[in-house]
């Protein structure tokens, strides 16, 4: 007999940073769609991130892709936000 895995319980929102993450993880769909934007395929990630199994990469790129947008908008926020803390630690630096 399968046993059948209930594909919404794989993503879950992290409470402290009230993003998605891989279900009893502490890995982001962030950090997936970033390996994945940088040209790696689902296995290639599982692969790197040993500690997921393939259904939880194909989950996270499945969140990502129906909320692109949105995590899109996350990412480039935060880096944002690096260049700019970047910047002053070098002005600051310059002093």
């Amino acid at each position: 007999m399968t046993t059948l895995t209930d594909i919404g319980k794989l993503i879950t929102i992290d409470p402290h940073s009230n993003r998605p993450v891989i279900t009893g993880t502490r890995t982001s769909v962030r950090r997936i769609a970033g390996l994945y934007n940088q040209g790696n395929n689902a296995e290639e990630i599982a692969r790197r991130l040993n500690q997921l199994t393939i259904t939880q990469v194909y989950a996270a790129l499945t969140y990502y892709h129906a909320n692109r947008v949105e995590v899109d908008q996350d990412i480039a926020a935060e880096q944002r936000a690096y260049e700019e803390l970047a910047k002053q630690h070098y002005q600051q630096t310059q002093l």
